[in-house]
């Protein structure tokens, strides 16, 4: 533990001296740090698809660096500190797992994710909507996953998992239908509401719907890059294949990856 105390008090000092001294880090506030935080999140989620528990471990660190250097800012305005932002989170995971710190009783994570819900709405306002606390700026899909999780947390579901099958049919019908009508407007509306319906099977099911489609485009890049490497070692031009001959190759790269795996 003191190990661990004396290493983060190091990173501490660290950030201090290149605040004070280094001409690129001197200059920089929240609004120019948050480009660059988000790109670092992406680089921690691509090494935790890659499994690379090296890649995890430095992508982390540039990312600490991130909440230091936010937490830097803070303390020079006199708004906050490390210290300040270290203890509103040990209140909260406290305060929010009743369970563990004090007498309520849960019989699964499910509970706990719903006790959670309703807990943030008790320390932010009684009248705030489950749903404000998701980010606007999420992509699509997550934010998708997120409403529903949350919808979820305050009972609004599916009795059982099974009958979200007869939603997806009932939008794939009505875009099907829109899609004969021809009208662009209420095509892209009835496509956002089989999307929609999709993540929330996947929910139901329990798979994150963010993790499955980026394995697929993984799988897609993997054999057509399969199919560039083919046509270019026999001198062919991909262009001016066919749709069956490309599929030929196609199906082979499946095939002879799925050796790989």
């Amino acid at each position: 533990m003191n190990e661990k105390k004396e290493a983060f008090g190091r990173l501490l000092e660290v950030m201090d001296e290149l605040r004070e001294n280094c001409p690129w880090d001197r200059k920089q506030t929240n609004e120019s740090l948050r480009t660059l935080t988000i790109e670092e999140t992406y680089e921690l989620a691509d090494a935790i698809l890659e499994k690379s528990e090296e890649s995890i471990r430095k992508e982390l660190g540039d990312l600490l660096l991130h909440i230091v250097f936010y937490a830097k800012i803070g303390e020079e305005k006199n708004a906050f500190s490390i210290k300040d932002v270290i203890d509103s989170l040990i209140e909260k995971l406290i305060y929010r797992h009743p369970h563990i710190f004090g007498e309520t009783q849960v019989k699964d994570a499910r509970e706990v994710e719903q006790n959670w819900e309703q807990l943030k709405l008790k320390e932010k306002d009684g009248n705030r909507s489950v749903l404000s606390g998701v980010p606007t700026s999420l992509p699509a899909m997550v934010k998708a996953n997120r409403i529903q999780d949350k919808a979820r947390g305050m009972g609004f579901d599916w009795e059982h998992r099974d009958q979200v099958w007869d939603k997806v049919q009932e939008e794939l019908g009505e875009l099907q239908e829109e899609m004969k009508n021809g009208r662009e407007d209420a095509i892209e509306d009835e496509f956002g509401d089989l999307f929609f319906s999709l993540i929330n099977a996947a929910r139901l099911y329990g798979v994150n719907p963010e993790n499955a489609l980026e394995r697929t485009n993984q799988k897609f890049i993997k054999r057509f890059n399969y199919l560039e490497e083919k046509t270019i070692k026999q001198g062919v031009d991909l262009k001016k294949l066919s749709l069956q001959e490309m599929d030929e190759i196609w199906e082979e790269a499946k095939k002879q990856l799925k050796k790989e795996i």
